[in-house]
């Protein structure tokens, strides 16, 4: 709908500016000024849709396990309630192969967990002393493999316990006991998660994706990183688009982890995904008529 919006107000445009005397423009500055104001419409409607509040909805998460750490350095006693929801989606598949791997590499946090973290509560022990409770909701069928898998259980409290840590900018002991006899601490409050909208970019499915031509091609692109070395700032897309005069044929989606590109006429069609999340408001598109090529630059967001 909203590509569909945008190529009607780049028509619209258009045609205001072929009303123009041709005499008093350039066939070159006319082109420039439909590519300007293309890449404009593009950017404001992909920054239209990122100011726009999420549609949410209230959980109300089951019981999982209990696991016990403390805040440091004052080592004040702190619960987490790992509870489970069918309301959260499931992680990519990951084997047990594949996270040894993941935790034996540079970068093991480029696996994500979607989870949901509740706001700390103060709770009562089986001492009697006072403690803070964190309320961790994940995915009810990643939950069970976490429960059957060693491996996994540890893995899903180091993610939960780094969770809690960025958001609330705290200090958690990685000395951990998982509590035989209760299943939570306390009580489990709800919690409002976003609910699962429409997405900019939809998914292809097989049908989907047979439907397109065989003439459509999948476009050479490289994916480039800056600065080279030490934290990456941005992601830099280049793609070749051999035969593409004008960037008016083109239309480019852009998700926090994903880029979609169709060339009409059914020309290209390139769909990655990025290690990364970016900021889509931000991000810039630029086409070269002379090289045909898309370079499109993408702010990475902060982890």
């Amino acid at each position: 709908m909203l590509i569909s919006l945008l190529h009607i107000l780049y028509c619209m445009s258009k045609s205001l500016i072929m009303e123009t005397d041709a005499s008093l423009l350039g066939v070159e500055l006319e082109q420039k000024q439909q590519e300007e104001l293309y890449q404009q419409l593009l950017l404001q409607t992909m920054g239209k849709v990122q100011s726009e509040s999420p549609p949410s909805k209230v959980i109300r998460p089951q019981p999982g396990m209990c696991v016990k750490t403390s805040s440091m350095p004052d080592k004040k006693k702190v619960f987490l309630n790992i509870c489970q929801s069918q309301a959260v989606p499931p992680p990519p598949h990951l084997s047990q192969e594949a996270l040894v791997e993941l935790l034996e590499s540079e970068d093991p946090t480029s696996y994500r967990v979607p989870m949901s973290l509740g706001e700390p509560h103060t709770e009562v022990d089986n001492s009697s002393q006072g403690c803070t409770v964190y309320d961790v909701v994940i995915n009810d069928e990643f939950f069970q493999k976490c429960q059957k898998d060693t491996l996994f259980q540890q893995f899903l409290i180091a993610v939960s316990l780094e969770g809690l840590e960025n958001k609330y900018n705290l200090e958690l002991s990685r000395d951990v006991t998982i509590l035989k006899n209760r299943k939570f601490m306390g009580s489990i409050a709800e919690q409002n998660i976003r609910a699962k909208s429409k997405p900019i970019i939809q998914e292809i499915d097989s049908k989907e994706s047979d439907s397109l031509p065989s003439s459509t091609k999948r476009p050479e692109f490289s994916l480039l990183v800056e600065p080279p070395s030490g934290n990456v700032e941005h992601l830099i897309a280049e793609i070749l688009l051999p035969g593409v005069i004008s960037a008016c044929s083109l239309v480019l989606d852009l998700g926090e982890d994903r880029l979609v590109l169709n060339a009409r006429s059914s020309l290209f069609h390139l769909d990655i995904f990025f290690p990364l999340l970016i900021d889509q408001e931000n991000s810039v598109a630029q086409f070269n008529t002379n090289t045909q090529t898309l370079t499109v630059t993408m702010p990475v967001l902060s982890s």
